[in-house]
């Protein structure tokens, strides 16, 4: 099975990048299943109806999220709807929304499971022991699972990846925006990369315009971040997985641009 994760959209430029580069990285590489992290597709922040739909309208089939799940308030009247949308798992309990789910592929299931980090973000519920009780669940159904790990700290990320190894088909980062060089499958089967990196506006900084946020380090004042254009890029990870025993045979880094 061969799996297209796609990381953080940001903004416009994120989504006319994926119009214009998106199909043709499905058809060299025969995808079957395209997932994204979608928290910053609307303006930034967030995620509304619209802007979701337009995202499944140009060919991702499963959105993930991060700590800017509810920036869009639009999202409450539809996010406990929306079988193709997932939120951090470890929200308390009660939140909008649902932490992981499937979708049914050739016969086959996949699982999609969402967690947010703790270190430098909200103190959510633990994503470690998190982890383990909604894995077992999942396994019941599918031993094809894969978790979109929304962290900042880079040691966290790759603490969870060997907390996981052999018990999902890969763990992917988000949230940092900058695409890492250390992908791989770990010892027991788990395809596992630090952060997926950005869809949005190559010359920018993590999507802002440049010299909004060099302004605000020069000056230390609030400014609003403004999304930058230009250059579109699309990070992705092209993950080749078994059916059978979910364990992943590949993992290779993705990396398109585009006027």
């Amino acid at each position: 099975m061969i799996v297209l994760f796609i990381g953080d959209i940001v903004g416009k430029t994120g989504r006319q990048a994926i119009r214009a580069l998106l199909k043709p990285v499905k058809d060299q590489y025969e995808v079957e299943f395209t997932v994204a992290n979608g928290e910053n597709a609307a303006g930034g922040n967030g995620l509304t109806k619209e802007v979701a739909q337009e995202l499944y309208g140009a060919g991702i089939d499963f959105l993930t999220m991060g700590n800017h799940v509810w920036d869009k308030r639009q999202i409450m009247d539809f996010i406990d709807r929306e079988a193709r949308l997932v939120r951090p798992a470890n929200y308390p309990a009660g939140a909008p929304g649902q932490g992981y789910g499937f979708v049914r592929l050739h016969g086959f299931k996949v699982g999609i499971l969402n967690l947010s980090g703790r270190v430098y973000l909200p103190a959510l519920d633990d994503p470690f022991s998190g982890a383990v009780r909604l894995i077992n669940l999942m396994r019941q159904e599918s031993p094809l699972i894969l978790v979109d790990f929304h962290a900042e700290a880079t040691s966290e990320k790759i603490a969870l990846g060997w907390f996981l190894d052999g018990k999902v088909s890969a763990v992917l980062g988000t949230h940092t925006h900058v695409q890492t060089a250390d992908e791989r499958i770990l010892p027991q089967g788990t395809a596992y990369i630090t952060d997926v990196g950005m869809t949005g506006p190559r010359d920018s900084v993590l999507g802002v315009k440049k010299e909004v946020v060099i302004n605000r380090f020069l000056t230390q004042l609030p400014a609003k971040f403004d999304i930058a254009g230009g250059v579109m890029q699309l990070n992705a990870v092209l993950l080749d997985l078994d059916e059978e025993t979910g364990k992943a045979r590949r993992i290779e880094r993705v990396q398109r641009f585009a006027e």
